[in-house]
């Protein structure tokens, strides 16, 4: 008797297993975090049984045991899972906004009127990330950059990559370096712009552009007018020297150097001040030049001035003058006497 039950339990399992699995397509996904993985399945089972449940579980250590979870009661998968399956022979399974605790083993079960069968495989799905590189990282314009997006997988080819620099979309992988370029570039999948590598920062080194003086004064610029011009330009790096020149004669005369530093400071406005002014700004890179700025006084208000002096001078001298007719005469007078 006892030798029948053994044969009878030794035989069981195998019983029990034949015509049912569950095939995995990929049972090793990798993914990018925040995309979307699907893990293709099937299973088996034998004629004349019917399908009744299915479920998704998570394998995981707990109190040092190995134990599967079903998907259905971990919060961290609320409507971030879906099944794809049915109740015939496909079991597919599609998890969204994959994030780090996602990795891991994930197992099926289903179970039919005769009998409970789950996989003795695993699907484990790990994630990567995408790394952004700028090749190389800092050049002087007019050299060539090379934009690379890669996982820890592989290289990923540009057809399939969008890139962006801060925000806004690049339209080539390959440029010639312009100091508009400079930025944080990041990239992501075609149809997965949403999810982004980390930036990574393109420094482009130039000559001074965009040399640009501003001149700042009394309300009317007259002689003895205070009067100071500022230089400013854009570059990388920063122009380290200004120098500023005038030019007095016609557009083909020759230019004076009045002054260095990025502000030239007239503190007394004078005739031989005037003038075309023109700020030179340079870095290791090179130098630009701004366009000629013409300073002239206003001869109105000095014009103006000299005639309200005049007039004052005349007006003194007419007062004076009946003071000094008496003077003259009591002069006389006492000499009489």
């Amino acid at each position: 008797m006892m030798t029948v039950i053994l044969v009878i339990l030794i035989i069981m399992p195998g019983l029990v297993s034949a015509g049912r699995s569950v095939t995995f397509e990929n049972p090793n996904p990798c993914a990018l975090r925040g995309s979307s993985v699907e893990f293709g399945c099937s299973y088996d089972y034998p004629d004349g049984e019917t399908v009744h449940k299915t479920t998704w579980s998570k394998g995981g250590l707990k109190d040092g045991r190995w134990i599967r979870t079903n998907l259905s009661s971990l919060p961290s998968y609320g409507n971030r899972v879906e099944y794809l399956g049915d109740r015939q022979h496909n079991c597919s399974l599609v998890i969204s906004d994959l994030q780090d605790n996602d990795t891991g083993y994930y197992y099926f079960r289903f179970d039919t009127n005769r009998y409970g069968w789950r996989s003795k495989g695993s699907v484990y799905l790990s994630l990567a990330g995408l790394t952004a590189s700028v090749y190389p990282d800092s050049v002087t314009a007019g050299e060539k950059v090379t934009l690379q997006c890669s996982t820890t997988l592989q290289l990923l080819r540009p057809p399939n990559i969008v890139w962006f620099r801060d925000g806004q979309r690049v339209a080539k992988p390959e440029f010639q370096a312009r100091a508009e370029d400079a930025g944080n570039y990041s990239c992501a999948f075609r149809g997965h712009e949403s999810v982004t590598s980390d930036p990574v920062a393109l420094n482009v080194l130039y000559a001074p552009v965009k040399v640009l003086v501003e001149v700042s004064h009394d309300d009317n610029l007259a002689e003895g007018s205070s009067v100071n011009l500022t230089c400013s330009s854009v570059a990388n790096p920063a122009a380290d020297s200004y120098t500023w020149y005038r030019r007095t004669g016609s557009p083909n005369s020759s230019l004076e150097l009045v002054g260095s530093g990025q502000v030239l400071s007239l503190p007394s406005m004078e005739p031989s001040h005037t003038g075309h002014y023109l700020c030179r700004a340079r870095n290791p890179l090179g130098e630009e030049s701004s366009a000629e700025l013409l300073l002239e006084m206003d001869e109105t208000i000095s014009h103006s001035l000299i005639l309200r002096v005049g007039f004052a001078v005349k007006t003194a001298v007419l007062l004076m003058l009946p003071l000094v007719l008496v003077w003259v005469w009591k002069r006389r007078s006492a000499a009489e006497d």
